[in-house]
């Protein structure tokens, strides 16, 4: 049995049961289907199916689970299309690959990941992929790195690990009149929080890893947009190459949608707490947070999302040793580079996440030696802040 969303179905209801397809056997929850390969009834339907890539064929590139979660993503993000990926990289690696070309050029927003800006720099640039990288904020460096040969601008909003946001709706303006395509990494917020594509994006890009898993399980990625680019393009490269996500993975990431909604609440309700007090301390000398009257862009973060997300940085005085003084006092804090966990998480970006780039390119994104970036889990706030308080009063 098909389900069939009500197209006024909410977020949470589509979280549940946007994608599902139950079988003959009549389960409740999704099954796994944990086969490399799926049974032709003859050699014409085997024929067939290979032909027009519909139906079930050999799980790189067609499984039921995986299929389900691809659903439920796009229902939630309000696109046409989705496909799964291996990780969050792979989904920008199986975008840039489908849709560009030696010659082309993409402009970035300097504030990115740093495995993005080595695939960006080292990679695409060895098949004449030029990139260009301007600050996230200032549309009219944007508007002045683009070319003609420009065919992506691509940004993250919030940013990693400084929370810094684009004008999402303003940039997909710029890109349109420039016969670009908009790419939003929406990993920070999710669909809970912020919707790209409501506001002009062409492509979404999802690392399943953080937010959509929510625990720390599997790593995973997505893109979502339209029918060609995605469903077509997109899924081409990845039926070719292969980046392709595991059912079991899918089925993990179905879970964690079904709870996305509430844990992007109270992750938010978290970091925010968590933010206020980190700027009442001696030894912090900026908090990077949208839900801050201090952020430079607060107000853009009240227009452009429904809740503020679950990262918090900042910068203590000291630079890398004050840092790494607090990091390791840390007790229930998890030190680990990855984010959007049940468990909260820290790391000091300028020696993990971005510890490839040069110092140049860290100074470009304003990440210096005494930032910390905090993923605020779900304990309770009071003992996140008293295990950071044990390596604050050291700084002292």
């Amino acid at each position: 049995m098909i389900f069939e969303p009500d197209p006024e179905f909410g977020f949470s209801s589509l979280a549940v049961r946007a994608g599902q397809v139950r079988t003959q056997e009549g389960e409740h929850a999704e099954p796994i289907f944990l086969t490399s390969s799926f049974v032709f009834a003859n050699a014409a339907e085997a024929a067939e199916r290979f032909s027009t890539a519909t139906g079930n064929i050999y799980s790189r590139f067609t499984n039921p689970t995986v299929r389900v979660f691809q659903e439920r993503l796009a229902a939630l993000e309000g696109g046409e299309s989705c496909i799964a990926t291996g990780s969050g990289m792979a989904a920008i690696l199986a975008t840039c690959m489908a849709l560009l070309k030696s010659g082309d050029h993409i402009v970035s927003a300097n504030a990115v990941f740093g495995t993005t800006v080595s695939l960006f720099n080292q990679y695409l640039g060895k098949f004449g992929v030029a990139v260009s990288y301007v600050p996230l904020s200032d549309l009219n460096a944007w508007e002045a790195a683009i070319r003609p040969e420009t065919r992506l601008l691509f940004l993250e909003t919030p940013s990693n690990p400084l929370t810094e946001l684009a004008d999402i709706r303003a940039l997909a303006e710029l890109a349109h009149a420039r016969d670009c395509l908009l790419v939003v990494d929406n990993c920070f917020c999710t669909p809970a929080l912020q919707l790209p594509f409501k506001l002009g994006a062409d492509l979404v890009i999802h690392s399943g890893t953080k937010y959509l898993d929510g625990q720390g399980r599997c790593v995973g990625g997505a893109v979502i947009g339209d029918r060609q680019r995605v469903g077509t393009d997109i899924y081409g490269f990845l039926r070719t190459a292969g980046p392709s996500l595991s059912p079991f993975n899918a089925w993990v990431f179905l879970k964690g949608l079904e709870t996305l909604k509430l844990r992007m609440r109270a992750h938010s309700e978290a970091a925010l707490e968590l933010a206020r007090w980190l700027e009442t301390q001696p030894a912090v000398e900026r908090v990077y947070y949208p839900g801050l009257p201090s952020h430079p862009q607060h107000e853009l973060a009240k227009r452009q999302q429904s809740g503020f997300g679950g990262i918090v940085s900042f910068d203590l005085r000291g630079g890398r040793e004050a840092a790494w003084t607090l990091i390791d006092a840390t007790r229930m804090i998890s030190i680990t580079a990855n984010l959007g966990d049940a468990k909260s998480t820290i790391t000091h970006p300028a020696t993990t996440t971005h510890g490839r780039l040069t110092p140049q390119e860290r100074a470009a994104a304003g990440i210096g030696d005494g930032l910390v970036r905090i993923s605020a889990g779900l304990e309770d706030v009071a003992d996140m802040q008293n295990d950071l308080e044990r390596g604050l009063r050291l700084l002292a």
